[in-house]
């Protein structure tokens, strides 16, 4: 399974521990109780202040997170057999390891903010989609849709192959599910289309650009 050999392989598993219970909107509260231990053996994993889980603490941890989601209704586990579509034709999805604060996702990036500056002080997100714009307007499937968003929501859209911006902000505009920001990539920011603009401030999604390589914000965004 996916998360479970995320957190078995992770560096930090402690921390991509509590990124998984983040993404399933899981208290550490609500876990404990499930899983019948006090809240602070939780609190210990997740700072690394015991040994790194095996792997039956490990199953038992994604086990309880499935099973609670379930409990609320299971969002997060539909998004996760949205997956198994064929999509990388139109976009790839990457998910962090741990979360990252917004305003330095948007420095490693090296973009420049152009609405909505004080979300990205206050949001964290937990991954980003690169999408072609040009092959996800005008082919892909809507039933793929939800698929842009990965595990979670709380991540970034970077767009390629923009030349005003308009057309990411209005499909984003019209759908019932939002990301934390959007970047418009390889645009000067004088040439963005107001009603962009108008979109984003509407939306509260703050509108990112950058001029960096595709293979720049990958190397930089792939390492966390």
């Amino acid at each position: 399974m996916e998360i479970a050999g995320e957190i078995s392989l992770s560096e930090d598993p402690g921390a991509t521990m509590r990124k998984w219970r983040e993404i399933f909107s899981i208290s550490q509260v609500e876990l404990a109780k499930y899983l019948d231990i006090t809240v602070s053996t939780i609190s210990d994993y997740e700072g690394n202040r015991r040994k790194s889980p095996g792997t039956t603490v490990v199953k038992r941890f994604v086990n309880a997170l499935f099973e609670i989601d379930k409990i609320k209704g299971g969002i997060i586990s539909a998004k996760f057999r949205e997956k198994e579509k064929p999509v990388n034709e139109y976009f790839e999805v990457h998910e962090f390891a741990r979360s990252i604060a917004l305003k330095d996702f948007v420095e490693l990036i090296k973009g420049k903010v152009l609405t909505n500056p004080d979300l990205v002080e206050t949001k964290k997100v937990y991954g980003y989609t690169l999408i072609d714009s040009i092959k996800v307007i005008l082919d892909m499937p809507f039933s793929y849709f939800q698929n842009l968003y990965g595990n979670v929501n709380q991540r970034v859209f970077i767009f390629t192959g923009i030349s005003t911006g308009r057309s990411p902000f209005v499909v984003v505009r019209v759908s019932p599910s939002k990301p934390s920001a959007i970047v418009l990539h390889n645009i000067d920011p004088e040439k963005v289309d107001r009603l962009a603009i108008k979109i984003s401030d509407r939306e509260r999604i703050p509108m990112i650009v950058t001029k960096a390589s595709v293979e720049e914000i990958k190397d930089a965004l792939n390492r966390i």
